[in-house]
């Protein structure tokens, strides 16, 4: 549903951008009871069927872009309980990072195949059939499935000529490559949490918006009007994210009118991790390991670290993107506030890991930047284009894309050592990221790359995201071949590389 606009992407626009607004207001907070208000106007609902219940979810979403937690509904609380806790510039993510409002899901069916209206009640019978379970018979002249009996086998729906069977299934569940969402004792949808590895795709394949991330924005804004000096490191999937007038160098000017003190491309530590991993695979591979996983998707990375715990030490010890760009801002200002934009929800879990929260202060989506852009008003069509930014190189830019990190570390390797062949596996989406890590624990892959992106498409499919999959990825590539520097080893930095690990 990414990039089709709709009532859910509407909802947390309104959402993100009344945050913004009252953080630039000053901060003071003690309003936020009437957000719901504003979000949701009038006196009729817009889907559901209370608009009482839509102001109660749109206040729980405004808790959650706030850093807070979902509320119990069994007792009474206010909007503001545990607000002053969280209204402060300092404030850092707390799990867990996704989160299902309960009373916002549908409890949609899970699992289940069901006859349509299509159903010709034919002479070949061909659903009852192929049944092996006998689970299939004719109840007024329709085809009739057996809950009970039904073993959930698809047979019947790939053998009616008329396509009247359909399989139903829980879109937030079909999207978890984890298998990490289950049902309460009222169907609904439950995260269990030690299972998640917070890649948001259940975020973006809720129908009913019920699943939603925390966020920093009011924080962000904080640190701010604080008098912070505040700098944002950017992924490179963010051109073309706000619009056709955002060209790279409105975007500087537009973060500058946010009050970002400066904009660095996060490509530029990709060039760095590019050099890095490169020389973690030649020094490894085969000679301490049999293959070498990326570093960079922390989905990925935590997905290794739960389900394949024996292989956890064959991934490159290389710093992500993201931190070799924050400790290298922390070494050029110190004292500075670091800020990571990107299209990543498990990002804001690599942040709050204790070897790291010092570098990465806050992270924003590309959605909630939106939200910040609204509430200033900030319009690319008027505003001047200002800094170029040129520091990263082609490579670098082209992480964004899956395959994009293979790619930059398989031809740093090439150009330096021609005559070594490197083979490489990739996966996208977490489903066949396990299929990719159960074949190289079998010791399929000896001797090879292996990148694993938990969102297919790659960075630019990442939950945070507005535009869609395909569009995206088409920019990014624009954006790679305006790249100034072609090569990682054209970097201004290869030199710190070592100096920030």
């Amino acid at each position: 549903m990414r990039g089709i606009p709709s009532l859910i992407t509407d909802i947390r626009k309104k959402v993100f951008t009344e945050v913004a607004r009252m953080a630039y207001a000053g901060g003071d907070y003690s309003h936020v009871e009437e957000l719901p208000f504003v979000i949701v106007p009038g006196d009729q609902p817009l889907h559901r069927e209370s608009i009482f219940l839509e102001r109660a979810i749109a206040g729980e979403r405004v808790r959650l872009a706030m850093g807070l937690g979902v509320r119990p509904i069994q007792t009474r609380s206010l909007m503001t309980d545990g607000m002053d806790a969280a209204a402060v510039a300092e404030q850092y993510y707390e799990p867990p990072l996704i989160n299902i409002i309960p009373y916002a899901c549908h409890a949609c069916p899970d699992n289940q195949y069901r006859v349509t209206e299509s159903c010709q009640n034919c002479l070949a019978a061909s659903c009852q059939k192929v049944c092996p379970v006998g689970a299939i018979s004719f109840v007024n002249g329709k085809s009739f499935i057996d809950r009970d009996k039904c073993i959930k086998c698809g047979k019947c729906q790939k053998a009616c000529p008329y396509h009247a069977i359909i399989h139903l299934e829980r879109p937030c569940q079909a999207a978890c490559g984890m298998d990490a969402i289950g049902s309460d004792e009222h169907g609904r949808a439950v995260i269990r949490q030690d299972q998640c590895v917070a890649c948001g795709q259940c975020l973006v394949s809720c129908p009913f918006g019920a699943i939603v991330d925390k966020g920093q924005i009011f924080q962000v804004i904080q640190s701010i009007l604080k008098g912070d000096q505040v700098i944002a490191i950017v992924a490179p999937a963010f051109i073309g994210q706000f619009g056709k007038f955002s060209t790279p160098e409105k975007f500087v000017t537009a973060m500058k009118l946010l009050g970002f003190h400066r904009v660095v491309e996060v490509a530029v530590g990709a060039d760095l991790c590019t050099i890095e991993e490169a020389k973690d695979f030649l020094e490894k591979v085969p000679a301490e390991q049999d293959y070498m996983a990326t570093s960079c998707c922390p989905a990925w990375h935590s997905m290794i670290y739960k389900l394949f715990p024996s292989e956890t030490k064959k991934i490159s010890m290389t710093l992500t993107p993201m931190v070799y760009t924050a400790r290298l801002m922390k070494k050029q200002f110190p004292g500075c506030k670091v800020v990571f934009v990107g299209p990543c929800a498990a990002k804001k879990l690599e942040a709050i890991r204790e070897d790291i929260r010092s570098d990465v202060d806050f992270v924003l989506t590309f959605e909630e930047l939106q939200g910040m852009f609204e509430a200033k008003e900030v319009d690319f069509s008027k505003i001047e284009g200002s800094v170029v930014l040129n520091e990263a190189s082609a490579s670098g830019r082209g992480f964004a894309v899956a395959g994009g990190v293979a790619q930059a570390v398989t031809e740093l390797i090439c150009k330096e050592q021609p005559d070594l062949e490197i083979h490489t596996a990739r996966a996208e989406g977490l489903r066949e990221c396990r299929k990719l890590m159960t074949l190289a624990k079998a010791g399929k892959f000896k001797g090879c790359l292996l990148e694993g992106m938990a969102c297919p498409g790659g960075c630019v499919a990442g939950a945070g995201t507005v535009l869609p999959v395909e569009i995206a990825a088409r920019t990014v590539g624009k954006y790679q071949n305006e790249a100034e520097r072609s090569s990682p080893l054209d970097s201004a930095y290869r030199d710190l590389a070592e100096s920030l690990d």
